[in-house]
């Protein structure tokens, strides 16, 4: 769920296609997005043996140690794009404002955190030309978490 208002479109990230943008001012640390309506994770081993699920690959996001969603329906919240310096904050399934964020921002977040550890994304990093690379679990949660107890004082 998208708590503040918001729109879906052009992102201005190039190559990026469609981004999710905010339509009202966001303080810093506020919860942008909540997840909602979760029926099942899948183990990371599930997903690549699983055939139906392998070719939703694109669609995989890690929420915690080694459980991931797959969502081929791409609900609006499919629509935050990568960036290695984000407007929001990836911590457990819930982006949080990474400062505040006036309205008209776009919603970006580093997916290395959402990627199974090592895993390449297919594309790089728009801003630098890295490649974007999926922690660990035990680095993403220690990183998120310590962003989160700063951001939150």
């Amino acid at each position: 769920m998208i708590l503040p208002r918001y729109r879906i479109a052009a992102s201005g990230i190039p190559g990026a296609g469609k981004g999710l943008f905010v339509d009202e001012f966001v303080a810093a640390g506020r919860v942008v997005t909540a997840p909602d309506q979760i029926d099942r994770t899948h183990g990371w081993d599930e997903i690549l043996a699983t055939p139906a699920l392998a070719a939703n690959l694109y669609s995989a996001a890690r929420w915690f140690e080694d459980r991931y969603t797959v969502s081929p329906e791409w609900p609006d919240e499919c629509y935050v794009n990568h960036s290695f310096e984000p407007t929001g904050l990836w911590h457990l399934g819930f982006i949080f404002a990474a400062k505040d964020l006036p309205q008209g921002t776009e919603i970006t977040v580093d997916y290395r955190h959402l990627l199974a550890p090592g895993q390449d994304e297919s594309f790089q990093d728009a801003a630098t030309g890295e490649k974007i690379t999926g922690l660990s679990w035990h680095e993403s949660l220690a990183q998120s978490t310590r962003a989160l107890a700063r951001l939150l004082g």
